[in-house]
């Protein structure tokens, strides 16, 4: 009779000791990045609000080769160049998840992928709804389509929750095909005019990288100087520079070969990924978070259809579309949910995806780059949006919070101190006959301590 019922699959179930190794050390450096982007965006808006005109003065100050068509201020530079970097990652994140992560296999990325779609399409329906009804401009439809992984994981980290890795796996499957759509909105609906010729000689930067790689070239001194050449060829194509980064870094290996312990991919990742959490990300978000916050300002969010439609988006849009999505795919699928968490787990995670920072505010400087007035309001929404999602992401997280803690500690239990949880171990005869040596050893232990009290009781009146 139960047949049936372990024929479906399990949704949010135990990771692979490898991908879970994989995930631990990448949100460990996303945290830790996520923290410092807090930091950035906290400092932007002391900065603009105590010290506007010097704020503005740094951050419109242009420097580069005018030649080149280079000549960007400080703000296109963290947009479109240190953002590059923030992509390149997103790209071998994404490359890695469909060769040997949870995308990889077509039922299991299912959930995830339909879920990041409906995250992105809900948010998106509210916004022109609340456009429509209030006869806002409907161009900033895609701002609150985005999640920011690294700073959802910097308000966990903030909020101490002690999150499940199979609830983290599923938060960075949902950031990577969330970002890879992104990109793809950037690609298509914010390319205006296009510049052929630099266009195609990108694409030809693109070719001689690809075959780099397939011919087993190596050395950073080839990469690095092909990579920027690429990327300012892209960024004078009228494409978004951005692109390239994400084009390169699906070119990378990341199938480890027999005898490599990582593949070129990881490897490369693993160097970059903290050039662009600890570096990339909090510098584009020092010089395009810096709002001026007044109570006139925050009013002018609730009452502007555009801005509130970003608000609305974020909080619950995000929300209903990830967790509506998931619900009814397990719902008419195989899919189960694992028994040790429930659906109120899930609803929190989606809440928790609300928070929109780096890519919405990009995706807000694109749609509204010609009116800067509302696009500096549009960056007010995304913060207000995002810190109302976090309110209540941490609402929701901390009334399971013991929950999560008891899950995981019993993921990390290693009773027989190896190095590999003790849950990966269960069906490994070798483990059992050190846990039954160990036990064994202490039960001899304690024989003999009990041995030697109940010698010592009899005519023992202890010490004088």
């Amino acid at each position: 009779m139960s047949a049936p019922q372990n024929r479906r699959s399990l949704f949010l179930g135990r990771l692979p000791l490898p991908e879970r190794n994989f995930l631990t050390n990448a949100l460990r450096t996303e945290t830790v990045g996520g923290v410092l982007l807090l930091i950035a965006a906290i400092a932007a808006l002391i900065w603009a609000n105590a010290f506007g005109d010097s704020y503005e003065a740094v951050r419109g100050f242009h420097l580069g080769p005018a030649s080149l068509g280079l000549n960007l201020s400080l703000e296109h530079w963290a947009a479109n160049g240190l953002l590059a970097i923030f992509f390149f990652v997103a790209g071998i994140e994404l490359k890695r998840e469909l060769v040997a992560g949870e995308l990889r296999d077509p039922k299991a990325a299912a959930l995830p992928v339909i879920a990041a779609l409906c995250g992105m399409a809900m948010p998106a329906l509210v916004d022109l709804v609340v456009n429509g009804i209030g006869h806002g401009s409907l161009d900033g439809w895609a701002v609150p389509t985005a999640t920011d992984i690294a700073f959802a994981l910097a308000v966990l980290a903030v909020i101490g929750t002690s999150l499940p890795s199979a609830l983290r796996a599923f938060l960075l499957t949902l950031a990577v095909v969330d970002d890879l759509f992104a990109i793809l909105i950037i690609a298509v609906f914010f390319t205006s005019q296009i510049n052929f010729l630099a266009l195609g000689l990108a694409v030809v930067g693109l070719g001689v990288f690809y075959l780099l790689l397939r011919k087993g070239v190596r050395g950073w001194y080839v990469y690095v100087p092909l990579g920027v050449v690429i990327w300012a060829l892209m960024e004078n194509s009228g494409v978004h520079a951005t692109i390239a980064g994400v084009a390169m870094g699906l070119m990378l290996r990341c199938a480890p070969r027999e005898g490599e312990t990582h593949s070129p991919g990881e490897h490369i990742e693993h160097l970059v990924r903290p050039l662009s959490a600890g570096l990339a990300v909090p510098l584009f978000a020092l010089f395009s978070a810096g709002v001026a916050v007044s109570g006139d300002a925050v009013r002018e969010v609730f009452t502007r259809p555009e801005t509130l439609g970003v608000v609305l988006g974020l909080v619950v849009g995000k929300t209903l579309g990830i967790f509506g999505g998931t619900w009814l795919t397990a719902r008419f699928t195989r899919a189960r949910l694992n028994p040790d968490l429930k659906w109120p787990d899930l609803f929190a995670v989606a809440t928790l995806a609300g928070i929109g920072f780096t890519v919405s505010l990009l995706i807000g400087e694109l749609a509204f780059g010609d009116n800067p007035a509302l696009a500096e309001e549009i960056k007010a929404s995304v913060l207000l949006g995002s810190l109302i999602a976090a309110g209540c992401a941490t609402i929701l997280l901390k009334l399971r919070n013991n929950k999560y803690r008891a899950l995981l500690a019993e993921e990390e239990r290693d009773e027989d101190r190896d190095g590999i949880p003790d849950v990966y171990e269960e069906g490994d005869p070798a483990y059992h006959l050190r846990m039954a040596a160990m036990l064994e050893a202490k039960a001899a232990e304690h024989r003999r301590l009990a041995e030697v009290a109940s010698g010592a009781e009899p005519g023992d009146d202890g010490p004088a």
